[in-house]
């Protein structure tokens, strides 16, 4: 397949500036002064360090390539909690890791060099050969994405890689604890671009189980219906209940159901999303950084829930978060956000060095 590619690439060159950038971003922290060796005025967290969680954000895509082999190398390598990731379907059925339903046009080209046309194909047209031909290893210069993550190190060749290969990484890395946050990329709205809520769990049981692995995931989703079959096929995952609240898109309201929720209506556990995600089943929820109040993290707490808030890039904000009492983060910086929890006493995750 590599090639078809234009582009060409030197697999054991490719590999070692890997292995210099791994070093440089690990480096990062500690030349900013966040943990070296005897920080003062250390601020001891209400969290336990056993218990806080964190999570890279798409492998900690502000650093790498987002849910690149090359992301999540460097977050295992650098030392978190767990790897979040997305996952689609191949018209093949072959689960592909992409926060997209659809190859993203600001990050992937084609064997010609050029990045894909609006609005991108969805997995379930491609094959996964065809995935495979796709290059996502560098943002499109220019694009809104780019400007949003300038620092980014570029790893050209990188392909969409398979669910399969993320767990083969993990193995192959030595790090028996770091474990994956999957969310389901399925929308109630768009039927077409994604396997029914059936067979999309289906598939990613069955891979975990043949891969002897589901003891170290948790499943999340904005679209309740597959957290609810996970529930009932394999009640030992924890389900993760994705929630945002304001803006544009919200997906859940305090007076009604909404095609997001299952069926579930906060309305009828007095407009508590807390209480209504209780009541589904969940274990863990996961709103949106500008909906969580202190108030809501308490109720949480007090009906067992534990919460893991997305997607937190500001040193500020998760200093405050981490004093507010959540049990996690999610961060495209898992670097900042290292250096965030040790300020507060958190114990952080040992780093396994790998390459992808």
């Amino acid at each position: 397949m590599r090639g078809n590619i234009v582009l060409s690439v030197n697999r054991r060159l490719v590999l070692r500036c890997f292995a210099v950038l791994v070093a440089a971003v690990l480096i990062v922290p500690k030349a900013m002064g966040g943990e070296q060796a005897g920080i003062t005025d250390v601020k001891v967290s209400a969290v336990k360090a056993s218990a806080f969680d964190i999570e890279a954000h798409r492998g900690g895509r502000a650093l790498f390539p987002e849910n690149t082999l090359a992301s999540f190398a460097n977050a295992i390598s650098m030392g978190v909690n767990t790897l979040e990731l997305d996952i689609g379907v191949t018209r093949d059925g072959v689960l592909v890791i992409s926060h997209e339903r659809w190859l993203n046009p600001d990050l992937t080209r084609g064997a010609d060099g050029h990045y894909v046309a609006e609005p991108g194909t969805p997995f379930v047209k491609l094959s996964l050969d065809e995935v495979k031909q796709y290059d996502v290893g560098q943002i499109r210069p220019g694009s809104i994405y780019a400007a949003q993550f300038p620092d980014q190190h570029a790893v050209p060749g990188a392909r969409i890689p398979t669910l399969k290969e993320l767990i083969g990484l993990v193995r192959r890395s030595g790090d028996n604890h770091v474990r994956l946050n999957i969310e389901t990329k399925i929308d109630p709205n768009h039927p077409d671009e994604s396997p029914p809520p059936e067979r999309f769990v289906g598939l990613l049981l069955d891979l975990l189980r043949a891969e002897k692995f589901e003891n170290r995931v948790t499943v999340q989703s904005f679209d309740w219906r597959t957290l609810q079959l996970v529930q009932k096929l394999a009640p030992e995952i924890p389900t993760v209940y994705l929630t945002v609240q304001g803006g544009r898109d919200p997906t859940v309201f305090r007076d009604k159901a909404s095609e997001w929720t299952a069926g579930f209506n906060p309305a009828e556990h007095g407009g508590s999303t807390p209480r209504t995600i209780k009541a589904a089943g969940g274990a863990i929820w996961s709103p949106y950084l500008r909906d969580l109040t202190p108030e809501l993290i308490s109720e949480s707490h007090a009906v067992g829930l534990k919460v893991v808030v997305w997607t937190v890039n500001q040193p500020a904000d998760m200093a405050r978060l981490i004093e507010m009492g959540v049990d996690g983060i999610i961060s495209d910086r898992p670097d900042l956000l290292r250096q965030a929890a040790r300020e507060k006493g958190i114990a952080l995750p040992a780093g396994f060095p790998v390459t992808p």
